[in-house]
């Protein structure tokens, strides 16, 4: 526990005495009595300032002052009447009284000021050994994003090799659709070789709107459905041929869409080349025979209609060709 300060000792009052100073409210009695001089019992003398006034944390030495020296309205017993020599010695008396605290503190402490250097000692081997833990914690971090990089570019070229395969399966069904209406086209046209699979078989599984046409002929329509469905596919009626050039042209449009380097493409490319071909021989026949029976409206709409097919599959100079001859 620090040591109490002595109080402020009570010195004699100043001699000096001014009507303006603080001081001037006290009227001190006047007497010739040499003992009445050095009376200063009547005076207030301060009491001891205690040590906690200056320990607050918002401290202000102007308002301390001022509290310690109040205005007029403050009450006599509160008024300061010290000496300049007295506050000397107070403040001598302060000093070394803080002097004698502080060295009973580094006294009551000197044991732990010299064991510090002991308690430091052998931080270096700590902080290394902090040090290594770090560069090993570094070092697994950097591991682990290698893996996390690997592992990424493995991600990568895998979702790569999937979207390749997924275009080539896109490509793949592609080809087998475009085989199939190729197929089919030989089929209708009697150039294909026997596979084991009926037509209506490879009907089932086309798009029956694909071979829809706006163009009729009842007259031959009927003669194909009494005559069975295998006959239907055999005949030169201008519906038939229509719709089979309807299939020649998406067949070729979707031939486009591979490209010309693929083996496929070449084979398939020869064999539309085959059915187109075939389908001016057939529409070279019908049209002759529209020529024999072209007296009727009957027949002029039958030229008409072959004639459109031609226009199709870009076979205009055939036709030029055939209605030329006798």
């Amino acid at each position: 526990m620090a040591p109490q300060l002595p109080p402020i000792s009570t010195g004699r009052a100043s001699s000096l005495y001014s009507p303006y100073s603080p001081y001037s409210n006290f009227h001190l009695p006047s007497s010739s009595d040499s003992s009445d001089n050095g009376d200063d019992g009547t005076l207030p003398f301060p009491a001891a300032l205690l040590r906690n006034d200056f320990l607050t944390p918002d401290f202000e030495p102007t308002a301390y002052l001022s509290s310690l020296f109040p205005s007029e309205e403050g009450t006599t017993s509160e008024q300061r009447h010290q000496t300049l020599e007295d506050l000397r010695t107070e403040l001598r008396e302060r000093s070394s009284a803080i002097s004698a605290e502080l060295l009973e503190l580094v006294n009551a402490n000197y044991t732990s000021f010299l064991s510090l250097g002991d308690e430091l000692r052998g931080g270096d081997e700590r902080v290394e050994d902090v040090r290594v833990a770090l560069f090993g914690f570094r070092r697994s971090m950097e591991d682990v994003q290698g893996r996390v990089k690997e592992r990424r570019r493995a991600v990568s070229d895998a979702s790569r090799d999937l979207g390749e395969i997924q275009a080539t399966i896109s490509a793949g069904r592609k080809l087998l659709e475009i085989d199939d209406r190729i197929t089919l086209l030989e089929e209708r046209l009697a150039i294909a070789a026997d596979t084991g699979t009926t037509t209506d078989e490879k009907l089932a599984g086309m798009d029956v709107g694909i071979w829809d046409t706006d163009e009729t002929d009842d007259e031959h329509i009927d003669e194909d459905a009494l005559s069975g469905r295998a006959k239907f596919y055999v005949g030169n009626s201008p519906s038939k041929l229509a719709m089979l050039a309807n299939n020649l042209i998406l067949s070729c449009r979707a031939l486009k869409y591979l490209g010309p380097n693929l083996v496929f493409a070449k084979l398939a490319d020869e064999r539309l080349a085959k059915c187109r071909e075939t389908l001016l021989l057939d529409l070279n026949a019908a049209l002759k025979e529209a020529r024999k029976s072209s007296s009727g409206g009957t027949g002029q709409a039958r030229l008409l209609k072959i004639l459109a097919v031609y226009r199709k599959i870009d076979g205009e100079d055939e036709a030029v060709r055939v209605l030329k001859e006798r």
